[in-house]
């Protein structure tokens, strides 16, 4: 029995280089990284310290300039995520070399600096080679090795961890305890069962029990390549902390919730490589990237694009190595973690889907049924007060009787707020007070389920 306070409307909606059976803990240092308890990506101090090559630091520079216009040496520092000191020493060279000029002196000794015509003519091959513009990326050695430190197969979640993360759900004792080994063992799961029942739900929540927050890089660099992997439209940022702590961590990495991929029926398998632009020169991480040290959710699973046997032939060996091979536009391949809690939702059996190979890659297989009529009145009990809506007595006995029992209707988890917010909608626009009266239910249901 599934319901999330979020839906009611109250509020908006493996070690790549290590021996087999190696495992580091999060307390273990890992290279140019600091951990104390907690991943912390260590603040560099020189340009050998980012493991990136001098032409690639000046490049860098030269867009930022052009981007930004005037800018002085702290505001370039910002821009590309670099130390202070070395872009000073970069900008001082510029300048001997006639690339930049000062523009305008500004205050604590610094100057704005600004491109001069052999500058800017740099600055365009630079943006011609790759149009990356932003925080200086890491190598992809050290992505690697964040991932182990921070990797959902470091956390074995507890009965605590899923009481906190689903504290907003209503969940079945039953359920509960099914759930509970599925996500502490980190291999993923089916879930599975009608519409409406809140598989959605549970798997978005399932994140939040590996850990609140990590680390990730706002770009990648490898064979020559740079690769986006911050995405602002999947990846939530949230505060770094405290003056200190921001003053001990590189700023060419970025904290956010531990990520929750949704996709569905826009799937494709295009989406599950590099995607090198063209034009850019730049390439953008895969879903799998994105969704390393959280969860990847395979919504309608069997009604994208792209078929289960397709999905099973590209996943089958990373379900079972917990690694990923990508190719670059070079044609370079590159191994890469696939760390993530992986949840395949769909309305239809599993077995019909795919064949025993891929089930057993996905070892738990969690039908959510639909709910007791029981259940299905606690919703009510629940939600109205949520939604404001009174419940005078006799009404939800007439919603049963004629709506569902009558009707041959299954009951459905998002049914107790779908037509209470009908009711809600309704006595808004007719300007009185939300009463779920037998009248309103017969309107609201009128306006919610197709005639068959």
């Amino acid at each position: 029995m599934l319901q999330s306070v979020e839906q009611t409307g109250l509020h908006p909606p493996v070690p790549l280089s290590e021996p087999p059976g190696t495992v580091r803990t999060p307390e273990q240092p890992v290279d140019g990284i600091v951990s104390s308890g907690r991943f912390l990506p260590k603040a560099v101090s020189t340009v050998a310290e980012t493991r990136l090559s001098p032409t690639m630091i000046e490049a860098l520079i030269f867009k930022a300039l052009q981007a930004g216009g005037n800018l002085t040496s702290r505001e370039v520092a910002r821009a590309t995520g670099l130390p202070g000191k070395p872009v000073i020493d970069v900008l001082a060279a510029f300048r001997m070399r006639q690339l930049v000029h000062y523009k305008d002196s500004a205050s604590m000794g610094d100057f704005d600096y600004a491109l001069t015509e052999t500058g800017r003519e740099r600055a365009r091959a630079c943006m011609k080679e790759c149009a990356y513009v932003g925080p200086a990326p890491v190598t992809l050695e050290s992505y690697n090795e964040s991932v182990l430190a921070q990797g959902i197969t470091l956390a074995h979640p507890r009965e605590s961890d899923l009481r906190r993360a689903f504290g907003d759900l209503l969940l079945d004792e039953t359920m509960f305890r099914r759930l509970g080994p599925a996500i502490n063992s980190g291999r993923g799961l089916f879930l599975y069962g009608p519409p409406g029942n809140g598989k959605t739900s549970v798997a978005e929540r399932i994140t939040d029990c590996f850990g609140d927050t990590v680390w990730i890089p706002y770009s990648i660099f490898c064979g020559g390549e740079i690769i986006t992997l911050f995405d602002p439209e999947t990846h939530q940022v949230v505060d770094s902390g405290g003056g200190d702590v921001r003053e001990n961590v590189d700023p060419r990495w970025v904290r956010i919730r531990r990520p929750t991929i949704v996709v569905g029926g826009e799937l494709t398998m295009d989406s599950l490589e590099l995607c090198y632009n063209k034009e850019t020169k730049i390439s953008e991480a895969s879903l799998q990237m994105k969704s390393n040290t959280g969860t990847l959710v395979i919504d309608d699973f069997g009604r994208q694009r792209v078929s289960p046997l397709q999905l099973l032939n590209r996943w089958i060996v990373p379900l079972e190595k917990r690694v990923d091979y990508l190719s670059l536009a070079n044609g370079k391949k590159v191994r890469v973690p696939f760390d993530q809690f992986i949840i395949f939702a769909t309305n239809l059996e599993p077995k019909d889907l795919v064949d025993d190979a891929f089930l057993r890659r996905i070892p738990y297989k969690i039908n959510i049924a639909d709910p007791s009529e029981d259940e299905f009145r606690r919703l009510f009990g629940i939600l109205g007060p949520r939604l404001k809506v009174e419940l005078p007595d006799g009404s939800l006995d007439h919603l049963v009787d004629k709506h569902y029992k009558a009707a041959g209707r299954p009951f459905r988890c998002c049914h107790p707020r779908d037509i209470l917010l009908q009711v809600v909608n309704t006595a808004a626009y007719n300007e009185h007070a939300a009463v779920a009266t037998p009248e309103a239910l017969d309107v609201a249901c009128a306006n919610y389920f197709a005639v068959l």
